[in-house]
């Protein structure tokens, strides 16, 4: 179990991953080698892990919310399988562990139908798939700021971590190539490695490594995710929210929800369904207190409807094996 010190620490990385222990001990008013050790507690455990990731749009995609009905009793197979490719994320079983919810990348501009349909493998057990483009993430960075803790930073604090590097991606990202494989892939497994380890994986020196990062991070093209296994933090029940909002009251909508401390994630959708928002709950009176409470006071919300999450499978890179966050390639 963790506490508010944690919480703190994991709303500093979330601000800035890759900052120095020094300032994320200053931020949450401990000491650099304190946070340290907590950080690589948290590590060890599977609790957490920080990853970087390449923005889909660099390769031309979009991110799409898929939603396969599957038949209880053959859903495991496919799942696996899913969740194990790279060009998926998010993965988790609901419905009683008859659908599987999950984020895929893939080009805007194809049929629909195609984004998954012609990658699924030929299964039985599929019985209806649901495909929305994910339109807009909604919060100051588009990505989870959840702790379970709150623990929320001051402006001052939050400059601190940030130092002189804009909040917001300048983009439009830049080109990939292939010497910037190793690099990415290094950061795929540590999003916290140092300048000197990633300089040892690349062959690059210290000085090349801080100007590709530099340039990568400044315009999107790599983003950093601290990934959360929240059952290891108390918190017990995960639901997606299907919500109908009034567009003139899209974005303010949005943006409210995505403040709650409930809330993982956040974004505005195609379908009838327009918005969807992962929350994050100790338990079921934990969720019905957010919804006849802080959902219930957000105006221009029409309807809605919940996803029970009976099982996660994967976060934005890592699998979820037996209670822990591991790297695909260790699961």
């Amino acid at each position: 179990m963790t506490d508010a010190v944690d919480g703190k620490i994991l709303r500093a990385l979330q601000c800035a991953p890759r900052a120095s222990f020094r300032l994320v001990g200053e931020v949450a008013g401990v000491s650099e080698q304190t946070a340290a050790r907590r950080f690589h507690a948290l590590r060890r455990a599977g609790v957490m892990r920080v990853v970087g990731l390449v923005d889909p749009a660099v390769h031309g995609d979009a991110r799409w919310v898929a939603r396969i009905r599957c038949r209880p009793d053959r859903v495991g197979p496919l799942a696996d399988v899913l969740t194990r490719r790279p060009d998926i994320a998010y993965a988790g079983l609901a419905s009683g562990g008859s659908e599987i919810i999950c984020v895929i990348s893939a080009p805007v501009h194809v049929p629909r139908d195609d984004v998954l349909l012609r990658q699924l493998p030929k299964s039985a057990s599929v019985l209806d798939v649901s495909i929305d483009l994910l339109i807009h993430p909604f919060g100051a960075t588009g990505r989870s700021d959840w702790t379970g803790h709150g623990g929320h930073l001051t402006p001052e604090q939050v400059q601190l971590l940030s130092g002189d590097r804009p909040l917001v991606p300048t983009g439009p990202p830049v080109r990939l190539t292939d010497e910037d494989t190793p690099l990415l892939g290094a950061l795929a497994e540590d999003g916290r490695a140092t300048h000197t380890q990633l300089a040892d994986l690349t062959g690059w020196s210290t000085a090349r490594v801080a100007r590709r990062l530099d340039a990568l991070e400044n315009s999107g093209a790599l983003t950093y995710d601290v990934e959360l296994l929240a059952a290891r933090l108390g918190f017990a029940l995960n639901a997606t929210l299907w919500l109908r909002v009034a567009p003139a009251r899209l974005a303010h909508v949005g943006e409210e929800l995505a403040a709650h401390d409930e809330v993982a994630f956040a974004a505005a959708i195609s379908g009838e369904s327009n918005v969807m928002v992962v929350v994050i709950c100790r338990d079921t009176e934990d969720l019905y207190r957010y919804l006849t409470t802080k959902v219930a006071s957000v105006p221009g919300i029409d309807g809605y409807a919940v996803s029970i999450h009976v099982h996660r499978l994967k976060q934005a890179t890592s699998l979820i094996s037996r209670g822990r966050l591991v790297p695909p390639a260790f699961a």
